[in-house]
């Protein structure tokens, strides 16, 4: 069990990811995201089966709050996906997520990781920012519906 950072919200524990987990992770991402963005089951399920695949669960009392899902090969990690419910939004349990998948990718020689955000998500785009992640361009179209996103790196070493 990894214990939260001091900034954290109480009672909140990082750990590993759980093939019991599956559902609730699903279930999170439907309710982080508009239907036509979240993941499928059978998406999220592929993912989590990508080399490299990790996923560091935020849990509140036995209850999954929040999760962030990674992959790496060789020196490049990306961030697949970091989903927070509401409710435990601006507790620093993003934040704590990040950290704890940053370590973990670096552990594995990670140097550098991607990621990509809606460019309309003003709250998303600072987080990322706040973390060091910086833009690197523009995916025109990227999400259904024709949104754009923005093409986010960062490096570790």
């Amino acid at each position: 069990m990894i214990h939260g950072s001091p900034a954290m919200s109480p009672g909140i524990r990082l750990r590993s990811y759980k093939p019991d987990d599956f559902e609730t992770l699903c279930e999170i991402d439907q309710a982080c995201y508009e239907p036509a963005i979240a993941y499928s089951r059978r998406e999220m399920r592929n993912y989590l089966r990508f080399p490299g695949a990790d996923c560091v669960i935020a849990d509140k009392d036995g209850k999954l709050v929040g999760f962030c899902l990674t992959a790496h090969q060789q020196a490049r990690g990306y961030i697949i996906t970091i989903d927070v419910l509401e409710q435990f939004r601006r507790q620093g349990v993003g934040s704590a997520l990040l950290a704890e998948a940053e370590r973990r990718l670096a552990s594995h020689g990670v140097e550098q990781i991607g990621l990509e955000t809606a460019t309309d998500n003003e709250t998303a785009i600072a987080f990322w920012q706040r973390h060091g992640y910086r833009t690197r361009g523009v995916w025109k179209g990227y999400y259904p519906g024709g949104r754009d996103a923005f093409a986010l790196t960062k490096a570790l070493r």
